[in-house]
This record gives C-alpha cells, structure tokens and sequence, in this order.
C-alpha cells in the first residue's frame, strides 16, 4: 500500500510538473502578444479575455491534460493513503518542473541545478523517513472543516491583499503560497470524499464535500494562472509546492487525526527539512531558473521569432542593391508620325 502511494504521488507530481511547465510557457506567449496588442477594458473583462485567449492555445491545452491526469492519480494516492504522506512527496514537483522546464525553455541546468536536485530528492526521503506519519480517520467531522475553513480564508484573504501591493518576483510568490493553500484544501476536500466512497452514493452526493471540491479547485485553478503570469517558476514553484505539503500535514493533523512521529528520529527529519530548505534556495538561485529563463530562452524569443523575421526579410530587402532594368526605347504614338 505505501509503494503504490508513492508511486501515484509521483506520477501527480510529474502531472503537476509538466502542466506548470506547459501552462507558464503558454502564459508568455499570451503576455507577449498583449504587449503588441493591448486589451482596453476592465479588469475583469481582461481577465476574461486573457482566459478566453488562453483556451485556443496548444501548450495550455496540453497543461490542462496534465493537469487532469495529475488529480486522477493524486486522487487514487489519496484514497490508499495519508494526506500527510501523498502532499510532502508532491514537493518532488519541483524537480520534474525544473527538467521539464529545460526541456520546453531550451535551457541546460548547471551544477548548482543538479546539486539543488540531489538535496531536495535526499531531503524528501530523510523527512518521510523521520516523519512516518501514519493512522488517521479515512473520513473527518463537520465540527472540524468549520473552524479550519475560516482560518484557511482569513489565510487567502491576507494573502491575496499582500498580492495586490507588490510586483514582479514577490508577487508571484506571494501568489504561489495563495495557490498553495488552494491546492492543500482541494486535496483535503478530495480525501473527504473519497472516503465517503464505501457508503454509498447518497454519502457521497447528499454531502457538500463533493461541490466544495469543485468550487475551490475552480478557485485555486484560476489564482494558477494568474501565478504563472506574474513572475518566473523560480518564483512561484518553491512557494506553491513546499507551501501545499506544509499546509497538507497541517490539515491532515487537524482534520483526519494523522500522526507523525518526529519524535522517534528527530536527527532524519530535521537534517530532512534543512536539505529540502537547501534545495529550494539552491534552486531558486541557480542560474538555470534565475531571472529570465523561462521567457528569454522558449518564450518572447520563439514567439517575436515571426516579427523580428518578418522585419529582418523587409531590412534585407532594402539594403539588398536591385537590378538594374534595361530601358527598352520608347516608341513615338502616331501623332509623332503624323508630324514628321
């Protein structure tokens, strides 16, 4: 049971990875192409349009595949397992992001990348280790979703107002611990419901878990894309995925009664957590992820690719010194005639 839990926790994490990647690079080019041709209107008309616009894209397309194979497997690893247990091992995202992420942007990682990938991978095995977390209810009680669903809001609610007062870098990561918190309350929601599962359809429909799902999946898809358009996955990612296993283990403690026993091998889960802190920074400051990777090398270059060419065609063409025509001789009309 616990194999097959990290095996479908992996395969969400590489679902998960392959659709930031592929959602981010179809978000620099809808960027990129607003720029050229700016959208007038409101701003929820805006965001309308850049969703609308988005739609029509094959990169986000192929994302959103991902995406969804990656809640079907995410599901399955939650119906055998802890929260606590499938939501760490999600972290792993950020590994399958980066090498995805090279693949799609065209950009090699460095040392520092795959030493960054060495402790992060290390540190998630050495925290899982320490951590065993085991036990826990398949279902939770009402009395308990209440008063975390009011933290969880008052949580997004002063995120989401830290978002809209800052720019660039600090706003996508402010915005990936929004999206993070989403995802760590739609998985919680997901494992409520799945185990509701073995008594019947009438549990499973008659309750408002399985809308509750919907709605904030829904929520948290939306707050994605605007994460991805504010700044770089070096920004967000760290945020988003480190940031839905902390909150993951929070809510599978207070919610489904998990147990982790940190105090049986404090040494493996604080080295743990200090190398996936490690890891993180150490990605977060690789020159593979830092700055402009994932627009300079596979985004705005491939998508001006049409314009520069269409001006550098229209340059060459001046500069290019034409033919010289002979003149055929003109001949005289008739009047010409006449007169002679």
């Amino acid at each position: 049971m616990d194999a097959l839990t990290g095996a479908l926790a992996l395969l969400a994490a590489v679902g998960n990875g392959a659709a930031s990647v592929l959602q981010r690079r179809a978000a620099v080019e809808q960027k990129d192409e607003d720029a050229h041709h700016p959208f007038s209107g409101t701003r929820a008309r805006r965001l309308v349009h850049e969703l609308l616009a988005l739609l029509r894209r094959r990169y986000w397309l192929a994302g959103f595949g991902a995406m969804v194979l990656a809640a079907a497997f995410q599901a399955g690893a939650l119906t055998v397992g802890e929260l606590s247990v499938v939501q760490p091992l999600l972290a792993s995202e950020l590994l399958f992001t980066l090498l995805l992420g090279s693949l799609v942007f065209r950009h090699r990682p460095g040392v520092l990348t795959w030493l960054s990938f060495l402790m992060l991978a290390v540190g998630l095995g050495l925290f899982m280790f320490g951590a065993s977390p085991s036990g826990g209810d398949a279902t939770s009680d009402a009395s308990h979703w209440l008063p975390v669903g009011a933290g969880l809001a008052v949580a997004v609610a002063g995120l989401t107002i830290l978002a809209n007062t800052v720019r660039g870098t600090p706003r996508a990561t402010v915005l990936g611990a929004v999206t993070a918190v989403g995802f760590a309350c739609t998985a919680a929601l997901i494992k409520e419901v799945t185990g509701r599962i073995p008594d019947g359809a009438s549990a499973v429909f008659a309750s408002g878990y399985l809308y509750a799902t919907g709605a904030v999946g829904l929520l948290s898809f939306l707050v994605l894309q605007s994460t991805l358009r504010a700044g770089t996955l070096a920004a967000s990612q760290p945020a988003l995925t480190l940031g839905d296993a902390l909150v993951s283990v929070i809510l599978g403690w207070a919610l489904f009664g998990e147990r982790i026993a940190l105090g049986d091998r404090p040494l493996a889960g604080v080295l743990g957590a200090l190398l996936i802190a490690a890891g993180t920074t150490g990605l977060a400051r690789s020159p593979a992820v830092h700055g402009e990777w994932d627009t300079v090398q596979g985004g705005a270059r491939a998508i001006s690719r049409g314009p520069r060419r269409g001006l550098h065609v229209r340059l060459r063409a001046r500069l290019r010194p034409q033919p010289t025509r002979r003149r055929r001789p003109r001949r005289g009309g008739w009047w010409r005639r006449w007169r002679r």
